[in-house]
C-alpha cells in the first residue's frame, strides 16, 4: 500500500510517456483493454502543455534541436540573399568609384599646364645673327640653272633696284635658262648680263619685280681676322640657309676651276677665309659682317682628302670649316664693269711667267708664247725694268711663293694701281716700282 501511494503522488513532469506493451515485447493482456478494471488514477497522463516531441534520455539518441516555427532551409536562403546583395552593392560601388576616378583624371588632365615662357617680342638686336639674317634675307636669291650639262643651284644677292644680281661665274657659265627665287617664294626668269671666269663673278638681271631690297656693300679692307660673319645661301638647294662663324684668315691665295684644261676657266682669288659652314649651293651668296653689310662673295670650299692607294684621292663634298669668299671690293669693281660693258678688265704687269718653276717666288720666263719676248715691249713690266729670268719674291712687301700667288696678288688690285715689286736677279734683290696695265677678261 505504501508503494502504491508513493506512485500515486509522484509529480506529473516525472512520468515517462506510456510505452505500448507491444513495444516492450509483452503480449497484450486483459488489463490493456480500455475500461477493463483499469484505475483512472493510475493511468499515465501525458503532459498537455508541451506540444511535439520531448527529450528522451533513454532513446536511441538525443533529440536534435530544431528551429521551431520556420520553414526548412529558410536560413540558408537568407544567407545567400545577403551575400548576393553584398556583392551587388560592392560591384555598384566599384563601378561608381571607377567612373568618378576616370572623370577626375580627365578633369585633372585638362587642367595640366607645364611651365612655359610667355610670348615675347620677335625682334632681335640688329648685330645678332638673327638680326643680320632678318635684314639680309629679303635681298638674297636662289638661282636654278639649266644648261647643256644638266641643272644646278646657286645663290646671289640684289645689287640695285634695277634688278641686277651678283653671283659666281661657275653658277651660270653653262646656263641656258636661269630662274631666280626670292625669299618670299616668288620666282622669275633672269637674263645673263655678263660674266668673268678669271674673277669667278657674274651678273644676271630680273625684270618687273617690285620691292627689291639691295644689300649694303661693306669694305673688305676693314675686315680683320676674328671678325664675326654670317653666310646666307642655298646649300644642296636648301634656300635661305643661314650659318655663322668668323673670319679665320685674310689674303688667302686660292685658285679654282680649271676643268677645261687650257687655264681659261681658272679663277684667281685673294680670298677671305671663314669657318662659317658653306656647301655646294652657297656659291655666289653673301658673306656679311656684324652690320649686315656684304664683305665677300662665297665662292669655294676646301675639301678633306680622303686618302687612298696610289694616286686615288677623294674630296669631301661638305664643309669642313674652310670656306673662301671673294673680297667685296674686288666684287664691286667687277660687277660695275659687267653691268656697264658686259666684260671685266684685269690688271696686268705685261710679263709671261714660268709656271713650271718650282723654286720660291714667281719666275719670269725667258721666252713668251710663239717665240715672242717674255716681257711685253713697252708694257708695265718693261717700263719698271723687269727682265726675263727675274724671280719676283714680294709684292708690296708681301712674299709670294709661286706664279699663282703673284697673279692673285696682282688681280687684287685695279688697273692703274701702283705696285712695289721685289725681284731677285743674279743673286741680288732689287726693288722695282710698277703701274698696273689693263687687259680684257673673259
Amino acid at each position: 500500500m505504501a508503494d502504491q501511494q508513493q506512485s500515486d503522488t509522484a509529480p506529473s513532469w516525472w512520468s515517462r510517456p506510456a510505452v505500448p506493451a507491444a513495444a516492450a515485447g509483452a503480449e497484450p493482456g486483459p488489463e490493456a483493454e480500455p475500461g477493463a478494471g483499469s484505475d483512472p488514477a493510475a493511468a499515465p497522463v501525458p503532459h498537455a502543455s508541451v506540444p511535439g516531441p520531448r527529450y528522451d534520455p533513454w532513446g536511441e539518441r538525443p533529440l536534435q534541436v530544431a528551429d521551431q516555427g520556420k520553414a526548412p532551409g529558410g536560413r540558408g536562403i537568407r544567407l545567400r540573399h545577403a551575400v548576393a546583395l553584398s556583392l551587388g552593392t560592392a560591384l555598384l560601388a566599384g563601378g561608381i568609384g571607377g567612373w568618378l576616378g576616370v572623370l577626375a583624371e580627365r578633369q585633372s588632365s585638362t587642367r595640366l599646364e607645364l611651365p612655359q615662357a610667355a610670348v615675347e617680342s620677335k625682334g632681335r638686336a640688329p648685330e645678332s645673327v638673327a638680326g643680320i639674317a632678318a635684314t639680309a634675307l629679303p635681298g638674297v636669291v636662289t638661282l636654278h640653272v639649266r644648261g647643256s650639262g644638266g641643272s644646278g643651284t646657286g645663290t646671289g644677292f640684289v645689287l640695285d633696284e634695277q634688278g641686277h644680281i651678283l653671283t659666281n661665274n661657275h653658277v651660270v657659265s653653262d646656263a641656258k635658262d636661269i630662274t631666280v627665287t626670292f625669299s618670299t617664294g616668288e620666282s622669275v626668269t633672269a637674263e645673263l648680263v655678263g660674266r668673268d671666269g678669271g674673277y669667278d663673278l657674274a651678273v644676271v638681271k630680273v625684270e618687273g619685280v617690285r620691292g627689291l631690297q639691295p644689300l649694303s656693300l661693306g669694305n673688305s679692307e676693314n675686315v680683320k681676322v676674328g671678325d664675326p660673319v654670317v653666310a646666307i645661301g642655298a646649300p644642296f638647294d636648301l634656300s635661305n640657309t643661314v650659318t655663322a662663324g668668323i673670319i679665320s684668315a685674310t689674303g688667302r691665295p686660292i685658285t679654282a676651276g680649271g676643268d677645261k684644261g687650257d687655264g681659261s676657266d681658272i679663277s684667281y682669288v685673294d680670298a677671305l677665309q671663314t669657318d662659317a659652314p658653306i656647301n655646294p649651293g652657297n656659291s655666289g651668296g653673301p658673306l656679311l659682317d656684324a652690320k649686315a653689310r656684304v664683305i665677300g662673295i662665297n665662292s669655294a670650299i676646301r675639301g678633306a682628302d680622303a686618302g687612298g692607294d696610289g694616286d686615288e684621292r677623294a674630296k669631301q663634298s661638305g664643309s669642313i670649316g674652310l670656306g673662301f669668299a671673294i673680297p667685296v671690293n674686288q666684287g664691286k669693281r667687277v660687277a660695275e664693269e659687267l653691268i656697264r660693258t658686259g666684260h671685266a678688265t684685269h690688271p696686268v704687269i705685261g710679263v709671261t711667267l714660268d709656271m713650271e718653276y718650282t723654286g720660291d717666288g714667281a719666275r719670269v720666263a725667258t721666252k713668251g708664247e710663239g717665240g715672242k719676248p717674255a716681257v711685253t715691249a713697252d708694257g708695265p713690266g718693261a717700263r719698271a725694268g723687269i727682265q726675263g729670268g727675274d724671280v719676283i719674291t714680294k709684292v708690296d712687301g708681301v712674299r709670294v711663293h709661286g706664279g699663282d700667288e703673284l697673279v692673285i696678288k696682282i688681280r687684287a688690285h685695279r688697273p692703274g694701281d701702283p705696285l712695289t715689286l721685289t725681284v731677285l736677279r743674279d743673286g741680288r734683290e732689287r726693288t722695282l716700282e710698277l703701274v698696273l696695265g689693263s687687259a680684257n677678261g673673259s
